[in-house]
């Protein structure tokens, strides 16, 4: 499809963050746009309805009347069903209905794109990205999956926006295979984990992302199953795969890391290791549109970080540090962890699966990576499964990942809900402790690691 060819298009499920930044993106290049979700149609309209309303973006409940004969096309997601009565709308109107994924592939390929994939920190490297080509003049465009602090001061949800540039940004999945339809001049792999998929299905998704970029194609040489992709040099576009950035030296002093790239000081108000992986990935990718090195590491010292990726809450006046996190495999919750290591003295982690498919296909390594990375002192709470809905088998309890654990001697406790551990958080923390919130999916994750921080200061 050509997104020229349509002039309104209606999104349902449209608060999605995926789902709202294409429709932010198309509203900002002016096509008219509309959509429905489940949150509107309250007595309080929620903050990004408020926000869409602004932008001109024009927000109906999700009961097929804002579907007309005015409405060009209809972008759905892989959650909603044909038997969703504003797909039977659709249909019923004659009206075209494309996949998500498959209008981002429209945009991405008919404009100079940067396609970040992987199955970890893909919105932060995308973020970092944009933060230093729009500090080095370049005006990207960036459609993303978690909102930038730095956008968000615009009273908008912050993960899309429209520059007057060459370059737009973008957040490639992996999890819908939706990575192959894309093919942008500058691709990037940051890692390989085992997440949604299993590792020969990844592979293979990845190695035909790579075929299909243009220009330059960028792997994390310091993982293992991604850096195999640039065992051959050269792709069917003559496309590189390698591009001379090194780290080393890493520190992490508070809430900033330090190392050297390519023998210059690089620092990056942000935590973890995998930080500074992500981190020499942008700085790889602005080298790629003509950014010397030396400007693109300055532009990262101002980086402001992005909507639940590794986000301070706030910190006590005992040093108490409340962090959130969309940590939701084992990978990344292992890192944060790791992360908040290096800042107190005790991490108290709380988890919540995102889903019961999810839990099973990775119960095991996640209490492997869990018990390997906590230290004695820590402590890991697992929480019942975020259930969204449909039906889905419900044949595995969160408790086999803590007694795992458990029986590994490390301290891992099934907690059942939010309410129970914010009940037990006052009595349980200790100066220096750093509290972490972890999870995907729920819209209220935020809000409850809020919550924590205000009930402990």
């Amino acid at each position: 499809m050509h997104i020229d060819s349509y002039s309104s298009f209606f999104f349902v499920g449209i608060a999605g963050t995926g789902m709202s930044a294409i429709a932010q993106y198309l509203n900002g290049i002016g096509k008219r746009v509309s959509g429905s979700d489940r949150m509107f149609g309250q007595s309080t309209k929620q903050e990004i309805e408020q926000q869409f309303e602004t932008l001109g973006i024009a927000c109906f409940e999700q009961n097929a009347s804002g579907i007309t004969t005015e409405t060009d096309v209809v972008i759905i997601s892989t959650a909603i069903e044909e038997s969703n009565i504003e797909y039977q709308k659709a249909l019923s109107l004659n009206i075209p209905i494309i996949k998500r994924s498959d209008i981002l592939a429209a945009i991405s390929n008919n404009t100079k794109s940067i396609a970040i994939g992987g199955t970890s920190g893909k919105s932060t490297t995308t973020a970092m990205v944009f933060h230093i080509l729009e500090q080095c003049g370049k005006a990207p465009s960036l459609i993303t999956g978690a909102g930038l602090a730095s956008l968000q001061k615009h009273n908008i949800p912050g993960n899309a926006w429209v520059g007057k540039g060459e370059w737009l940004v973008i957040e490639a999945d992996e999890s819908d295979g939706s990575i192959v339809s894309y093919q942008p001049e500058i691709g990037v792999v940051l890692n390989i984990d085992r997440d949604h998929k299993e590792f020969s299905e990844l592979e293979e998704l990845f190695s035909t992302f790579k075929s299909h970029t243009k220009s330059h194609f960028i792997v994390n040489q310091n993982c293992k199953r991604a850096a195999q992709l640039s065992v051959n040099t050269k792709n069917d576009f003559g496309t590189e795969t390698t591009c001379g950035i090194h780290g080393a030296h890493f520190t992490q002093t508070g809430f900033s890391i330090s190392c050297t790239v390519n023998d210059i000081p690089c620092t990056v108000p942000v935590i973890g290791k995998h930080n500074m992986e992500n981190a020499l990935a942008a700085l790889a990718i602005a080298v790629k549109t003509d950014i010397p090195l030396a400007n693109a590491i300055n532009a990262l010292q101002t980086y402001e970080g992005i909507y639940r990726r590794a986000q301070l809450i706030g910190q006590t006046d005992t040093n108490i540090w409340v962090i959130d996190d969309f940590a939701h495999n084992p990978a990344e919750v292992s890192a944060i962890i790791l992360a908040g290591q290096s800042i107190g003295k005790r991490v108290i982690a709380w988890f919540q699966p995102h889903g019961f498919g999810p839990l099973k296909f990775m119960h095991e390594e996640l209490a492997e990576k869990v018990a390997h990375t906590l230290k004695p002192q820590d402590i890991f709470y697992i929480s019942s499964v975020y259930y969204a809905g449909g039906t889905v088998k419900k044949d595995i309890h969160p408790s086999v990942v803590s007694d795992a654990i458990s029986a590994q001697n490390k301290h891992a406790v099934f907690c059942e809900s939010k309410e129970e551990f914010r009940a037990n958080i006052q009595s349980l923390v200790q100066k220096d402790d750093v509290i972490i919130i972890m999870g995907a999916r729920d819209p209220e994750l935020q809000s409850f690691a809020q919550s924590i921080f205000h009930t402990i200061s």
